[in-house]
């Protein structure tokens, strides 16, 4: 055996390793641990936003996202760097395929993207891993899926998203009638998202939908009000997908309508997206 004084050096620094590690092991479970606890309770994530130093955007790009992009332009400067920091990851991290000879640009990507990085702001996983490739085509496309035109459509087989750029456009010339096309598909590729992955935000959002699926069922009055008042589109009712597509695209277009006049309906979809932030 040896003596204090005379354990080599190498056991020593062995042992402050491995009691390192071990206390990181305990601390990282402690954290997800509180941080689960919190989004069962809270119903939303304990933090959000990652340290700087943040990936940045071109002038041009902020520019462009400055002049057109209405939610961008109500942030606060703060929320302006980590927006950037997101846009710039997801263009990133993400395929885009222009089709039918279509002449992919930059204001293309940056805006369909940023369509993307906004209904994702509220969450801390932000990535959409169910998204690889971005397919635009200049306007309705044929689809093999259902042997018909779309507009656009979200594949999670394929794991693509697909979008008419005439129609993307369509969708942000009126911002008030409830309709958009990005708004709609991104909207189906999160739901999507939160069934496959159990991260803060996938919880948040898919739990957050099962309880306003079981008020919307147990509360005959509001499920008659909503059908009977045609401020929720009829096309809402085809399926669980198109409703949270639809309402999520209201929510954002009319909030302070929406909120008049459902104001239970719009709590949960603020909820489920996180979304507190000015207007909303």
């Amino acid at each position: 055996m040896f003596k204090p004084d005379e354990i080599p050096l190498f056991y020593v620094i062995m042992a402050i390793f491995l009691v390192v590690v071990l206390s990181s092991f305990v601390f990282y479970a402690l954290i997800n641990m509180i941080d689960i606890g919190y989004v069962l309770i809270k119903r939303k994530p304990l933090y959000r936003y990652l340290v700087p130093p943040y990936k940045k955007l071109s002038v041009s790009q902020q520019q462009l996202l400055q002049s057109e992009f209405r939610f961008y332009q109500r942030l606060s400067e703060k929320e302006k760097r980590v927006f950037h920091h997101r846009l710039a990851f997801f263009i990133k991290s993400k395929q885009f395929v222009g089709r039918d000879s279509l002449d992919l640009t930059d204001e293309m990507i940056v805006m369909i993207s940023a369509t993307a990085v906004m209904l994702t702001f509220g969450f801390r996983d932000y990535s959409l891993r169910m998204i690889k490739r971005i397919i635009i085509y200049p306007s309705a496309y044929y689809s093999e899926t259902n042997d018909a035109h779309h507009k656009g459509e979200f594949n999670p087989r394929l794991q693509a998203l697909v979008l008419s750029w005439e129609h993307f456009v369509e969708g942000y010339s009126v911002s008030n009638d409830n309709l958009n096309l990005g708004i709609h598909e991104f909207a189906h590729a999160i739901h999507f998202n939160s069934l496959k992955n159990r991260d803060a935000s996938s919880t948040i959002f898919a739990d957050t939908f099962k309880e306003l699926s079981i008020v919307l069922a147990e509360e005959t009055e509001l499920r008659q009000r909503l059908l009977n008042s045609g401020y929720i589109r009829n096309y809402a009712y085809t399926n669980a997908f198109e409703f949270v597509a639809v309402i999520i695209e209201t929510f954002i277009e009319t909030p302070r309508e929406f909120r008049a006049q459902f104001p239970r309906v719009y709590a949960k979809t603020k909820q489920m997206l996180n979304f507190n932030f000015e207007g909303y």
